[in-house]
């Protein structure tokens, strides 16, 4: 069996390299650090017969894109995914990969059609009154048609391209086996973590394939945006979603980056970059929960100003201990702290404590003085990030995939914004942000009434814990008599109970 997936594999390898050929891409290959030295020199060799495409774009990260957009909806989503991760491919090539466009020819709609009734159990004209044939959208994972209720409700229709399942499942398994390769065989590896890549990939996908999760997401986000001033989510059709359908509120405005077009509808352009930023950051740092897939086709702009959001696949999500550390070297960098700068990425053990801290400190500020005397307007918190990251890989800082689709989102973000207004003033506009989340998650009576809040839950697991903590003691010692002096008892297993309690809360 395991000879049988080898050939399996290997053959998709030939189709691949057939089309980076075919793309000029594969001396892209020779960017990524995974990939042994030896092999664009043997891809070229091998597939020396197959002709160039005319009009290739120069860069070779533009040339891979298109390549991966030419197999299919798994390499168009491990594309997006390398984006994110300048650590494994490098920055000129994770520039290039984000220019990725996820677009597909339709499929036909008798398919849309023969999906929606399967899934929603109901003949299309019980369903709708009108469906338009010719899709709106279409991308790799699914394509929307806009339609009508039969109550009159003007909604879109995502439905999931036929088959994709069991395409996605075929090429996902060819990263794996490539993956596991990669860790068996590149001393690089470890730091990198490719399984940790690909399983991110499938998650991801599985998550957009299907379309009820997709719909879930929607719905948390509108939760957590809900009273927020000049930005929404469209309303969810709950009774007609299923796995293979969503169907959500029609939303008509003019894209975020048709800035011609905002112009001369009247809106304000400062203010829509204002609202676009904040909101992001209110997203990403107060809610931990953040719209990953800020493309300027997933952004519209409603007659009032109202930005609304659309398309819910790539979602974002960060702990606590990711959101202080975000905010805290912000705010560091902000303040010109490196030494502090430093200090965060030790105590939230992103970097080994057999590095130097001095020495980190410097790096921080190899990075920040540079641009520290440059315009405000001019200095890209998104771009800072990704210098950091690529920074600390020689302090043996391990990978944070999380803050790599962050940062990655950041710099989208930005970009819209200084599209609309060239003036934006990317820290001002932030700060304010930064500041009132320190102040009520970091500073001390917040931390107390955070502990005090989880105190219960803490001493409700308390005995689990002691439990599993006997329990992995080796060969315990048989037990002692306990010799309780009169009138001392209580205090003393009191004083007892206590000092594990705290011992234990210490640990946590």
């Amino acid at each position: 069996m395991g000879m049988l997936r080898d050939i399996i594999h290997i053959g998709q390898l030939v189709g691949f390299a057939i089309t980076l050929r075919r793309h000029g891409a594969i001396r892209s290959l020779s960017h990524v650090e995974l990939v042994p030295p030896g092999v664009p020199a043997f891809l070229r060799a091998f597939t020396f017969w197959v002709p160039r495409r005319r009009g290739l774009p120069e860069a070779d990260g533009e040339r891979l894109a298109a390549a991966l957009a030419a197999m299919g909806p798994a390499y168009i989503k491990m594309g997006q995914t390398l984006a994110t991760r300048p650590d494994l491919v490098g920055q000129p090539l994770a520039r290039g990969l984000a220019t990725l466009q996820d677009r597909l020819p339709p499929f036909p709609f008798a398919a849309a059609k023969a999906t929606m009734e399967q899934e929603l159990d109901a003949p299309l004209d019980a369903l709708f009154r009108h469906v338009s044939q010719t899709p709106v959208a279409a991308a790799s994972i699914a394509q929307v048609h806009k339609a009508e209720t039969v109550e009159g409700r003007a909604v879109a229709v995502k439905v999931l391209r036929p088959g994709i399942e069991e395409r996605f499942q075929r090429d996902v398994a060819l990263f794996e086996w490539l993956a596991e390769l990669a860790d068996r065989h590149v001393p690089a590896a470890a730091r990198l973590r490719p399984k940790e890549v690909v399983t991110k990939i499938r998650q991801t996908v599985e998550a957009e394939m299907d379309l009820r999760l997709e719909a879930a997401a929607a719905g948390e986000l509108a939760d957590n945006m809900a009273g927020e001033a000049g930005y929404r989510i469209p309303e969810i059709q709950w009774h007609h979603t299923a796995r293979r359908v969503l169907v959500l509120e029609w939303v008509d405005g003019i894209r975020l980056s048709d800035r011609d077009a905002l112009e001369a509808s009247g809106h304000d352009l400062t203010r829509l970059a204002r609202t676009l930023v904040q909101v992001f950051l209110k997203q990403s740092m107060r809610d931990g929960y953040f719209h990953a897939d800020l493309h300027p086709g997933n952004l519209l702009v409603e007659p009032d100003g109202t930005i609304v959001a659309i398309d819910f696949g790539i979602m974002g999500r960060l702990n606590d201990r990711d959101r202080r550390f975000l905010a805290e070297i912000l705010y560091g960098f902000i303040r010109q702290d490196y030494r502090r700068v430093a200090e965060i990425h030790f105590d939230a053990g992103y970097v080994p404590d057999d590095q130097d801290v001095e020495a980190f400190a410097q790096a921080m500020r190899s990075i920040a003085d540079p641009i520290m005397d440059l315009p405000v307007e001019r200095i890209s918190a998104g771009r800072l990030l990704a210098q950091l990251f690529a920074t600390t890989e020689r302090f043996a800082m391990q990978t944070q995939p999380q803050l790599l689709l962050l940062q990655r989102s950041m710099v989208m973000a930005e970009g819209l914004a200084l599209h609309l207004d060239p003036s934006t003033n990317m820290w001002q506009t932030s700060r304010p942000i930064i500041e009132a989340w320190m102040l009520d998650n970091l500073s001390p009576e917040a931390r107390l009434a955070d502990f005090l809040n989880r105190l219960p839950r803490l001493v409700e697991r308390l005995p689990d814990r002691l439990e599993r903590l006997l329990e992995d003691r080796p060969n315990p010692p048989p037990p002692q008599p306990v010799v309780i002096r009169q009138g001392r008892g209580l205090p003393l297993l009191a004083g007892m109970a206590l000092g594990a309690l705290i011992a234990l809360l210490v640990g946590l």
